[in-house]
């Protein structure tokens, strides 16, 4: 297991922590990554889009003239597709986008995704916020202490109100909670922010809604 420094929100070492090898230490797997990704992005579709039919639209009850002898084509209704106002043909319909995804290749995407962030250097791990009361000026002066720019995923305790207020202002700091951690918002940020609460350890079991 590779060793990180912890810090303390004022950018002081604080100790150091281990990080669990299987989490952050594999080769990370770009086809899993992309496939969790891309069937996590279609699963936010809405999939609302909708086009009327010809039986749904308005008007072209009655055949618009007699079968023969008017020198035209044959036409049934003014609603057909081929007609200005008419139905649309095989347009879209109301559907889900969502892309069944094994469990397995959930976590495989998440870890590699961590990976890759660990090897790059870009995971920082605070031994506690520590704050009272929500202070936002505490949360840019923390981060600009740990030397992280540029998007930033903090990664905060369920029960640390004071920290999820001080970063939530933030406009390039996005927060989640451990057990929303994902590969797709891992990959969209520079900085990955743990509290030594929040790393995830061998025998936690982190997942990844696609």
């Amino acid at each position: 297991m590779a060793q990180i420094t912890v810090k303390s929100p004022s950018g002081a070492d604080s100790g150091s922590v281990e990080l669990d090898a299987a989490t952050f230490g594999i080769q990370p797997n770009v086809p899993v990554m992309h496939q969790v990704v891309t069937a996590q992005l279609a699963r936010r579709r809405s999939g609302t889009q909708s086009t009327k039919t010809r039986s749904e639209v308005r008007g072209g009850g009655a055949k618009p003239y007699r079968q023969k002898g008017t020198g035209n084509a044959r036409q049934g209704t003014i609603r057909a597709p081929h007609y200005a106002g008419g139905g649309v043909a095989l347009g879209p319909k109301p559907r889900s986008y969502a892309q069944k995804t094994p469990k397995k290749m959930i976590k495989l995407a998440l870890r590699s995704a961590l990976s890759d962030r660990a090897n790059e250097g870009r995971i920082v791990v605070v031994s506690e916020w520590g704050w009272e009361a929500p202070s936002t000026k505490s949360a840019v002066a923390a981060l600009t202490a740990l030397g992280v720019e540029g998007r930033v995923l903090v990664v905060v305790d369920r029960d640390d109100a004071p920290a999820a207020l001080s970063f939530r202002n933030l406009p390039e700091v996005q927060m989640i909670t451990p057990g929303e951690l994902n590969a797709y918002d891992v990959l969209c940020n520079d900085w990955i922010v743990f509290t030594e609460s929040t790393l995830p350890q061998a025998n936690s079991d982190n997942g990844d809604a696609s």
